[in-house]
């Protein structure tokens, strides 16, 4: 006779409980790292108001929210949303806004921060909290040499890149000898540095500097100091409306009348070129990582830019865009915003899209693209709106940016 053997409640309950772990330790190890909370907060610290509004600022914050747009306004199903705020060019008030947004305002990354001294504060910041920073504004190549850290990028430029360029080309033209007018912080003391190395290295001499502060009103006795120089070449280490007051002024002085001196502008925006308008700019050299009328892509994004900000964007505004866009990838592809993992992806995608094409993020967190020399168009030269450049040469990323071979960044320097 077959006995039946009927399982007690404890063992169907016993079993149930393992066949429930067992479930979710399944679900556990096919699920993705899920976002640290509902919302993908992504923050600009910039200048709103300021003398480099216009070259970042409300554009910036623009090409962001096209950027968030684009992508869909979302990311692993979560909303992204956008918060601004104005540094007012101070480091102090740049670092507690920064420091503020990581601790209570649940911001997972910045980008943007325009400006050298509050760029720097804010890295500090991000260094402490282990959180994404991705500049589109600031210079200073300190950012990816001797202060470098793992979850930051450089994503347009940098001091190296444009005194490389442009300090290399006129050298190289026959202007020998240099005096500059630079401005009294540190992307302006970078931008000196990195000029005068070239200069130096390609046979050149640097006569003589003079720095004034950031929004300066009066150039006449900068100006002075170059013209008794007899510099060929008069650099200007400076930015936004600072240069382009230099330059108005020389022209007031009547410096460049005589061909023996020429300004040599080695940050110059397009809006510096709208403002100065062709008569006065005319004939300037200058570096761009981006320029609006370069091709389809670059004139139709552009385009829809120009819809909102009635006028055409610069390397940083497109830079933000793009540096937005590849944040939100990155996120998309390690399914968390995690920094560490968030950091991987930013540093494995490649980048192509209408502000570069083949473009990577090295190990110290600097950007490779395409760097572009060009010269501003004369009056006569110019067929519409806007059309003020003609390009000269094409540098390659790994010509244009600092070898990592120099490099201070511990990243690369410990390897």
């Amino acid at each position: 006779m077959t006995r039946s053997i009927r399982p007690t409640a404890r063992t169907l309950a016993r079993a149930a409980l393992l066949c429930c772990l067992a479930t979710a330790g399944a679900a556990q190890a096919q699920a993705p790292a899920a976002l640290s909370d509902d919302i993908v907060r992504l923050g600009i610290i910039t200048d709103m108001n300021g003398p480099f509004a216009d070259i970042t600022g409300p554009g910036s914050a623009a090409a962001a929210q096209m950027a968030i747009d684009d992508f869909g306004g979302k990311v692993q199903g979560k909303k992204v949303e956008l918060v601004v705020a104005d540094h007012q060019n101070k480091a102090d008030i740049a670092a507690n806004k920064a420091r503020e947004w990581f601790d209570t305002g649940r911001v997972d990354a910045i980008v943007d921060v325009a400006v050298s001294a509050p760029a720097l504060a804010v890295l500090e910041v991000a260094k402490q909290k282990n959180k994404v920073i991705m500049f589109s504004g600031p210079g200073t190549d300190r950012l990816t040499n001797d202060l470098c850290m793992p979850s930051s990028v450089h994503y347009v430029y940098d001091t190296y890149a444009l005194s490389n360029v442009t300090a290399s080309a006129i050298t190289k033209r026959g202007g020998k000898s240099w005096f500059f007018i630079t401005a009294d912080y540190a992307f302006g003391h970078s931008l000196q540095d990195a000029a005068t190395t070239v200069i130096q290295n390609e046979g050149g001499k640097v006569l003589g500097a003079a720095r004034h502060p950031i929004a300066a009103t009066d150039f006449a006795s900068f100006l002075l100091s170059a013209q008794a120089s007899k510099a060929q070449v008069i650099g200007l280490a400076n930015s936004g409306a600072d240069t382009v007051n230099a330059i108005k002024a020389a022209r007031e002085f009547g410096l460049t009348r005589n061909k023996q001196q020429q300004m040599a502008g080695l940050l110059l925006y397009i809006n510096d070129i709208h403002a100065i308008g062709l008569r006065t700019a005319a004939g300037l050299m200058l570096t761009e990582g981006f320029y609006w009328d370069m091709n389809d892509e670059t004139r139709a994004w552009s385009k829809r830019y120009f819809e909102k900000m009635k006028k055409m964007p610069n390397m940083s505004q497109a830079g933000a865009y793009s540096s937005v866009m590849h944040y939100l990838k990155s996120v998309d592809a390690a399914k968390t915003d995690k920094t560490e993992e968030v950091m991987k992806q930013i540093k494995r995608l490649p980048i192509n899209d209408f502000f570069a094409k083949n473009g990577r993020v090295r190990e110290d967190g600097r950007m490779v693209h395409d760097m572009y020399l060009f010269e501003v168009k004369t009056q006569e030269e110019s067929k519409y709106p806007w059309d003020y450049y003609k390009l000269l040469a094409t540098v390659p990323g790994d010509k244009a940016f600092m070898p990592l071979s120099q490099s201070k960044c511990p990243l690369v320097t410990q390897r």
